[in-house]
């Protein structure tokens, strides 16, 4: 399997977001990109001293989000994404740029040297905040064939974070699990409905049973509920991980190291 290959384990992946400060051109943009790439890095250093299992690079701060990505973001974040390369040479990266730009995304990876994307709008329609969002599992993966990116892995949300799902009411988490194994996914990411929102635990047990393929949980994990994401193959922790539980915050690194040691205590 290709998770177990990139992570080293199959279970209980942590996975470290960097939240790139706002880029050039976008309406909170105010630093230099020195500056941007320097914190980026501080950082993917912080999580890879902590022993972090991997770490994702997104553009959370350009808000509000556009379904037209300009060229800006994609050669910015490839800049950022590059550096924080070559401050965890071995650390599996990922990269994930709002919204839905997941062309884009794969080609920063395969440019940058990284590992995965994370990537919405796989399968189903959604309303998101930014607007409707359809699925594009097709054009996506004939574009990583095209440029030769079929090493780069692909992990796709279900039933998104911060998005109305009534268009698709009728059809269950389960069933929209299959859908993404079915159109090739790598893992499926399930959520809560907001950034650093709890995603329901019995929602990760019935997909886990649905698929054969990882399912990670991509948001509201702690240390007081790790016990709850444990039989999950992978967690992607950026809130919990912030001053004050907010995901615009400073990471602190002791926060880090607290859940890395709780995790190996519960795995022992």
């Amino acid at each position: 399997m290709k998770f177990l290959e990139l992570f080293g384990r199959l279970k209980s992946v942590v996975i470290g977001m960097i939240h790139v400060k706002a880029l050039p051109g976008t309406p909170l943009g105010c630093m230099k990109m020195s500056e941007i790439t320097e914190e980026a890095c501080r950082e993917a250093a912080i999580y890879r001293d902590a022993g972090i299992d991997g770490v994702i690079i997104e553009n959370m701060h350009d808000i509000p989000y556009s379904f037209s990505v300009g060229p800006e973001v994609v050669s910015c974040m490839t800049a950022v994404c590059t550096a924080v390369r070559r401050v965890c040479p071995s650390l599996p990266l990922g990269v994930q740029i709002l919204s839905a730009a997941n062309q884009q995304a794969l080609a920063i990876a395969l440019a940058s040297g990284l590992d995965f994307i994370r990537a919405e709008g796989f399968v189903f329609s959604h309303v998101a905040d930014e607007g409707l969002l359809n699925a594009c599992a097709g054009d996506l993966l004939r574009y990583r064939k095209q440029i030769g990116a079929d090493h780069i892995q692909v992990f796709t949300d279900i039933k998104k974070k911060h998005s109305s799902h009534a268009l698709t009411s009728d059809v269950s988490i389960e069933e929209t699990a299959r859908a993404a194994e079915f159109f090739l996914s790598d893992g499926v990411i399930i959520t809560g409905t907001a950034t650093g929102v709890q995603a329901n635990p019995r929602e990760l047990r019935d997909v886990l049973k649905s698929v054969r393929i990882p399912v990670i949980v991509g948001s509201g994990v702690t240390c007081d509920n790790m016990e709850h994401y444990l039989d999950a193959n992978g967690m992607i922790i950026g809130s919990h991980f912030k001053e004050g539980g907010h995901w615009a915050n400073a990471l602190e690194p002791e926060k880090v190291i607290k859940f890395m040691k709780k995790r190996r205590d519960l795995l022992k």
